[in-house]
């Protein structure tokens, strides 16, 4: 470990992919009721007729989507993709997830409260009494069902989310006896952890279809389960919601008006932790593959990518650009104590990244999307800013941003947007969006690399994490190691590059690229804490070839103090592993989250939890979790 200097705490807030539930939100006529662009099905057969004549099969991201009499198999499988905060002994400060909209958790494979630490190891949820560190010992092990993925902490109720499959006998048109149908099912197991050390399990609830994401407000789950198409014989399968093995809940199914080029049911459920007794509400969306969801404190809005006509707007009559048939369409419904209500539709052109694409800000919506799209003469790209009021209609446009460019990051933050777009330079793009009717570019940096994700450090500075890069000997771009950036945008019309950080040699990785989730960074301790691994050159003194070297992998973290006069200072380094394959990203000992307790750090990886004293830099101790690499088939601990 480097050598350490004082710090102090506080996570930064969040937005995500939420769920759409809800109760009935139109007026019905004659069994049929339309919400902007959707459209309810009157019946199970109106469903089957509509799939059997626009999706004719092929593969998604759950699985392959079998149209009616495609084979004789006569089922089809979508893939399955005492009170601690009480107690004397908790500490005084600590981190949580690191959400993009404060107020509305996100789902992930780790929590804690301060004493103690909740994650999933492989089959197991793990519960650890982490605090205080120099007694850190797991406390319970219990076994989950089906495959974990993630989880939600409120109070002394935990949520379980799990992947599996089942059989169910069904009842089918022209067949005397009921025939077993195997599908994949998400279960929220709801347990009472009043005692940590014997976890109960109080409730199940069951989805059809794979885990896809969730969100917590207040008490209230949010979760989106997603299946493909699944038919036996000529009779289509529904999406059912149950709880304890119940009777199933077939919720309603509403549709697109604007066709689709492939079709997969989304479900949106919706749960109280803490209300045995309740009912889950749901509804069910044919919608395509390519589906966003985010949620604010006051609404869902749900967006999904669609290839149109050729537009006819400002692109169409660009001398470059024929327009673009690529569109984005998102719907907004309103949510108050756990009840939805839909409202309205919008479009823009282009599609979105991921859930930092959108944000809302007041009233309204600001969208952040890239269109690829192609002409005669060959392809092009370019970047969107929009921003859609309450009614969804578009009252400010910013076209046509970093041309043959996409977006690799968006942050909104207040009235500006922060965005990073890449093809041989990182431009950082400074956004003025204070006049929602007029957005503007402020002011632009060029340097090399780019950032993956962007995260406020105060009103004036951004942090970026991402890839450096070089141009190489061919005139390309060739992409080097870990890259960690402060800039200021104080002055909006000359943002600069305060400090930059390089790990590594290329191939050097982090799960902060990925997911956000694995970024620790608490301003008011001066810490930023990010896992890597590391490629590391290493000497070859036995070859007969000067300057010859290979490379290992490190793997564990690296904390960092960030000031904006300064940049970055290396606190030191959490190692949990000194030596492994030249390329081992995947690896059980690479870390994957961090948190901290007052002044200890805790370093996540699939095979262990590490304590370090955030005061000088020397581990505390280790605990091993029940995850066992060598029980698990696939090439990656699938969290």
């Amino acid at each position: 470990m480097g050598n350490w200097k004082p710090a102090t705490a506080v996570a930064l807030g969040c937005l995500v992919i939420a769920a759409i539930i809800g109760t009935a939100l139109a007026s019905e006529d004659a069994g049929e009721s339309t919400w902007g662009d959707l459209r309810k099905f009157a019946s199970k057969e109106e469903i089957e007729a509509f799939l059997a004549e626009h999706a004719q099969g092929g593969w998604s991201d759950g699985g392959y989507s079998w149209a009616p009499g495609a084979t004789k198999q006569e089922t089809a499988m979508d893939a399955p993709a005492p009170a601690a905060t009480s107690a004397p002994t908790a500490a005084r400060d600590y981190s949580t997830t690191n959400v993009q909209v404060q107020g509305v958790d996100e789902a992930d494979f780790l929590k804690n409260d301060g004493r103690y630490i909740y994650v999933i190891s492989g089959e197991t949820l793990a519960i650890l009494e982490a605090f205080p560190a120099e007694d850190a010992k797991i406390v319970s092990e219990t076994r989950i069902d089906g495959l974990p993925t993630a989880l939600f902490l409120s109070g002394d109720r935990l949520t379980v989310f799990a992947t599996g499959t089942e059989e169910r006998m069904t009842a089918v048109k022209g067949s005397i006896a009921p025939v077993p149908v195997h599908r994949a099912v998400t279960h929220a197991y709801i347990y009472d952890i009043g005692d940590r050390n014997d976890p109960e399990l109080v409730r199940t609830q069951t989805f059809t279809g794979s885990y896809y994401d969730a969100r917590m407000i207040g008490d209230n789950v949010y979760v989106l389960t997603r299946e493909a198409p699944l038919w036996i014989r000529d009779e289509i399968v529904l999406p059912e919601v149950r709880t304890d093995g119940g009777e199933p809940i077939l919720p309603d199914i509403y549709r697109p008006e604007t066709p689709l080029q492939n079709y997969v049911f989304y479900t949106a459920s919706a749960f109280s932790v803490k209300n045995d007794r309740g009912t889950p509400d749901a509804e069910t969306f044919l919608l395509g593959y390519d589906t966003t969801l985010f949620a604010s404190a006051k609404n869902l809005y749900i967006g999904y990518r669609y290839m149109g006509a050729a537009s006819s707007g400002p692109a169409a009559t660009m001398p470059d650009y024929a327009g673009s048939r690529e569109q984005t369409i998102v719907h907004r419904f309103a949510i108050d104590d756990g009840r939805i209500d839909y409202k309205a539709m919008g479009r823009v052109p282009g599609h979105l990244l991921n859930q930092f694409s959108l944000d809302e800000y007041g009233e309204n919506l600001r969208v952040a999307t890239t269109v690829e799209d192609w002409t005669r003469e060959g392809s092009f790209q370019y970047n969107n800013v929009y921003v859609l009021n309450p009614a969804m209609e578009t009252i400010g446009t910013l076209e046509h941003i970093a041309p043959d460019e996409r977006i690799y990051a968006a942050r909104f933050v207040g009235d500006r947007l922060y965005l990073v777009t890449f093809k041989r330079i990182d431009p950082l793009f400074v956004i003025d969006l204070s006049d929602p009717k007029h957005p503007g570019i402020l002011g632009k940096l060029k340097i090399p690399g780019y950032s993956d994700y962007l995260h406020p450090y105060d009103a004036d500075h951004i942090i970026g994490i991402g890839k450096e890069t070089s141009e190489n000997t061919w005139g390309g771009v060739s992409v080097e190691g870990l890259k960690i950036a402060l800039f200021d945008v104080s002055d909006v019309n000359n943002p600069l590059e305060v400090d930059t950080v390089v790990i590594g040699e290329a191939g050097t990785d982090s799960e902060a690229l990925r997911d956000h989730k694995a970024f620790l960074f608490v301003k008011e301790k001066n810490l930023l804490v990010i896992p890597v691994s590391e490629i590391k050159r290493v000497e070859n003194p036995g070859s007969k070839y000067p300057g010859s070297y290979g490379t290992t992998t490190w793997q564990g973290a690296y904390a960092y103090s960030v000031n904006p006069s300064s940049g970055f200072t290396l606190k030191g380094t959490v190692a949990h592993a000194e030596k492994g394959p030249s390329y081992n990203w995947n690896s059980a000992d690479a870390v994957r989250r961090s948190l901290f307790m007052d002044d200890t750090l805790y370093t996540v990886s699939a095979r262990s939890v590490v304590m370090t004293d955030l005061t000088n830099g020397s581990r505390i101790s280790e605990v091993l979790l029940p995850y066992r690499w060598e029980t698990y088939p696939t090439p990656y601990p699938v969290w």
